[in-house]
């Protein structure tokens, strides 16, 4: 990638070339000239490339010119979080809930007329229908289940804020899942994406009682392996397994009313319909740490019988004071647990932190072992990978190991204060680290991922080019099964042998090239990329 290449596209030392970039970059915030188009791009490339100059006269522009643009793949996007206010809103009122009008937060009723379902709300809450019928109401609640129009105030940061939200919107009917899937799929179908890997937190109630029932023993230390594997033993006695039932049962019914919605497998189908969508399980290390290894067994269970969920993730703000005190003791779960479920797929949430939000001894480590010891291969955030004790030794070996990180600019900047020259975008692709852009909850952050790309274009000057190769590395690194289409990891020159002869994302591949593209997820997906990516280079 030549991500910078018009200020720092030269071999030079490491230090030296950051020195010209920072230098370069508070000279002239929006650098005008670019360099001559590099030898291999395509002349489709080179005239996408100046209409794309042509663009960054204004983010409006630009919005309008990358919106269309294809975009692959998005990894890191929480489903709750990807859900706009006004939609949990209407939730709501279809569920007859309470809003709680000093917290702006959803409440249970008392109690709800057997005739109309019109709840009865506590003292001090009112019906959320009301939201309807009141507009200081309604923006209120908008404002409080997202970044929408927040300013600091003493006590609450824009990341108090940003996590309070979940809290508040909580509590819809799950019956709601299908729409939620419908909404993800048709903005992503709105901006030319094409795969979704939702983050998703089902129900764990017999992985919570099993947690309850059975002692804590592992200490993560001596003996830890054999204590956490006789641990998952018992817990599976204890029913842990249960939970997998009503999941599956309710990701059916919401992907039936997804397809519903979307008119899927008919003549009217919408665009939405052609949006592939998977799952990671979400586990939630802000709790106790019996109840996080329960969830984490029932991960990898879940993902072992269901291919709907393509992996895991560990997920809750990164500075608490559990997740920050048992990150140790959470790699180390995951590092028994990927022995025993060695085929599942592991992206973490991993350096989502900064200087002052934690102590600078809390910013040591937590890649380097969501890495060596949690085996992640994906990074979400890795935000503040330079403050790592021998960074440039992790950079190093994330790249060896094609370990990708899944950068979310804006969330960055809301959440943690890290945007333009403090945000290591350009330090991972100096060390070869394989990046890709992602929403993480575009719901909460009023935000698409068309967004995303216009702030990485204006920020870091990315050209055509650059955007292709982040686009390319998305389905890189998804987990869908199959072998990649290309020849090489992160290789983006050749593809595979079967298909080696073949014009890329034709329609009509060679028999050879067909049969390796059917026995692959990974790279049918990846052949679709290319033929968007011949669609849209042909306007030009």
């Amino acid at each position: 990638m030549k991500l910078l290449h018009s200020v720092c596209r030269h071999a030079l030392p490491l230090l030296l070339a950051t020195l010209i970039c920072t230098a370069s970059t508070q000279a002239q915030s929006k650098p005008t000239a670019k360099p001559a188009a590099a030898p291999k791009e395509t002349a489709a490339e080179q005239r996408a490339d100046a209409g794309l100059d042509v663009a960054r006269s204004s983010p409006l522009a630009l919005y309008a010119w990358l919106v269309k643009m294809p975009k692959g793949a998005d990894l890191h996007i929480h489903l709750s979080g990807a859900i706009y206010a006004e939609t949990f809103i209407q939730d709501a009122i279809e569920d007859h809930l309470c809003v709680n009008v000093s917290t702006l937060a959803f409440a249970k009723p008392e109690s709800a007329s057997t005739v109309t379902g019109e709840p009865t709300c506590k003292e001090n809450d009112v019906p959320a229908a009301q939201a309807d019928k009141d507009q200081f109401l309604y923006d209120a609640l908008v404002d409080a289940f997202s970044m929408r129009g927040f300013v600091p105030t003493t006590g609450t940061t824009a990341h108090d804020h940003f996590f309070d939200t979940f809290d508040k919107f909580h509590g819809t009917d799950k019956r709601h899942l299908g729409e939620w899937l419908d909404e993800v799929a048709t903005r992503a179908a709105a901006q030319n994406e094409q795969y979704l890997e939702l983050m998703h937190t089902p129900a764990f109630t017999y992985a919570r009682a099993a947690a309850a029932a059975v002692p804590w023993q592992a200490d993560g230390q001596k003996n830890g392996q054999e204590d956490f594997a006789q641990l998952r033993d018992q817990l599976l006695a204890h029913g842990l397994r249960d939970d997998i039932a009503t999941t599956r049962a309710e990701l059916d019914a919401a992907e039936a009313l997804r397809n519903q919605r979307e008119h899927c497998n008919q003549s009217d189908a919408t665009p939405a319909c052609r949006v592939q969508l998977r799952y990671l399980y979400q586990v939630l290390r802000g709790l106790p740490k019996e109840i996080v290894f329960a969830q984490a067994v029932l991960a990898f269970e879940t993902a072992s019988v269901d291919p709907r969920f393509v992996g895991l993730n560990f997920v809750m703000p990164e500075d608490s004071y559990t997740a920050m005190t048992d990150y140790n003791l959470h790699m180390h779960m995951l590092d028994v647990l990927h022995t025993l479920y060695p085929k599942i797929n592991i992206s973490l949430h991993a350096g989502e932190l900064a200087p002052g939000l934690v102590p600078y001894e809390g910013l040591c480590c937590h890649v380097r072992l969501a890495v060596e010891q949690g085996h992640a291969q994906r990074i979400g955030h890795g935000a503040d990978i330079m403050y790592e004790t021998r960074p440039h030794e992790i950079l190093k070996e994330m790249a060896a190991k094609h370990v990708m990180v899944e950068i979310n600019l804006t969330s960055n900047d809301i959440i943690l204060g890290i945007a333009g020259d403090d945000h290591p975008l350009p330090i991972y692709h100096e060390f070869h680290v394989p990046v890709a852009l992602s929403t993480d909850d575009e719901g909460v952050s009023r935000i698409d991922l068309t967004h995303e790309f216009v702030r990485a274009v204006d920020t870091y000057n990315l050209h055509y080019s650059d955007l292709k190769e982040l686009v390319r590395t998305s389905l890189e690194h998804d987990f869908l099964p199959g072998e990649s289409l290309w020849r090489e990891p992160d290789d983006f020159a050749a593809t595979v042998t079967p298909c080696a002869h073949d014009a890329l994302g034709t329609d009509a591949p060679t028999k050879l090239c067909a049969t390796f593209l059917q026995a692959s997820e990974k790279a049918t997906q990846q052949w679709e990329l290319e033929r968007r990516f011949h669609d849209f280079e042909s306007q030009f």
